[in-house]
């Protein structure tokens, strides 16, 4: 086993934990591994050199799919995942087409500008979409198994883990493969890409596809874990966020996703109880921190400390 691989399963060990030793850390935990899912496919555009600041959108599609067929059908809770991650990966597939012309501020901006529309839809079409105080659900059935809330957030929390963990070891090999070369190359010299034969824009699209999965799945799982979904999961402010764990835990690596998230979740939580109404600016203090002491974020920091092949590799 690998120093990193010894890592990562004493991270999955302390989570599992320390949740089963303070239960109401389940809603925070899962709430932070859905955001690093939602990481996980911002970082894979950022291996293209590319920025997206509307991906929440595909994270806020799949959750609202998640709702309204929990509501009109009460589909089981791995059924509605599937269903919520695969609606986001066709809207990637179809938004995809048009955006991969597109880099730089015109790529970020004009995802922004996708995501705001959708805001704009689901806040206007109150009727149908519940308005700007969103859609509730009941609880669905887990393995076809009806849970009460304790033991459905501990299977949805054991089942969050799995995912996280193949999710970042897929990204991972991603990266690895021909494809994710790539795509890295894009970020360096896309000319000479295409000089090789090799389509700038097919490889980008493919990015871009498992991004929108990406982030399709843990707005599934964000949704599952509130029973509720508002546009706000849509809204410029959650796609700036997703940036900001990006860089705060380091896009180098897959694992960076879901250590930003994590600092993320617990900064805000603890910032919301202690600063209220101020915890914006402690996050903005810790993001201005890290730009200065670890610029290629905490799993850069502690890559080139405590995991030297993985920083090399990185």
């Amino acid at each position: 086993m690998s120093r990193l691989s010894f890592v990562v399963l004493a991270l999955v060990l302390a989570v599992a934990g320390a949740t089963a030793a303070a239960p109401w850390l389940k809603t925070p935990v899962l709430l932070a591994l859905a955001n690093g899912l939602s990481v996980a496919g911002v970082i894979v555009l950022i291996r293209a050199g590319q920025v997206s600041f509307g991906h929440a959108m595909f994270a806020c599609l799949a959750g609202y799919t998640v709702a309204f067929t929990a509501r009109a059908w009460h589909l089981d809770a791995l059924l509605l995942i599937a269903l919520g991650t695969l609606l986001a990966t066709v809207a990637g597939a179809l938004i995809g087409v048009f955006m991969v012309r597109y880099r730089g501020i015109f790529f970020g901006m004009l995802n922004l500008a996708f995501s705001m529309v959708l805001f704009s839809v689901l806040g206007k079409f109150g009727g149908v979409t519940g308005g700007t105080d969103g859609l509730r659900f009941d609880r669905p059935t887990f393995g076809f198994v009806a849970m009460e809330r304790e033991g459905f957030e501990t299977a949805l929390l054991g089942l969050a883990l799995l995912l996280a963990l193949a999710a970042g070891w897929a990204v991972q090999r991603y990266f690895a493969s021909a494809n994710g070369q790539a795509l890295a190359a894009i970020k360096t010299n896309e000319t000479r890409l295409e000089y090789l034969g090799i389509s700038a824009k097919r490889v980008f699209w493919g990015g871009y596809l498992l991004s929108a999965a990406l982030c399709g799945l843990g707005g599934s799982l964000f949704a599952l874990t509130q029973g509720l979904v508002t546009p706000e999961m849509g809204y410029w402010v959650r796609s700036g966020e997703v940036v900001f764990i990006a860089i705060l835990g380091g896009s180098a690596h897959p694992l960076g996703a879901f250590i930003g998230a994590f600092v993320f979740e617990f900064v805000k939580l603890y910032a919301a109880s202690l600063l209220t109404g101020a915890w914006q600016m402690a996050l903005g203090l810790v993001l201005i921190v890290m730009v200065f002491v670890a610029p290629t974020g905490i799993f850069g920091l502690v890559s080139k400390r405590l995991l030297p092949a993985a920083g090399a590799k990185a």
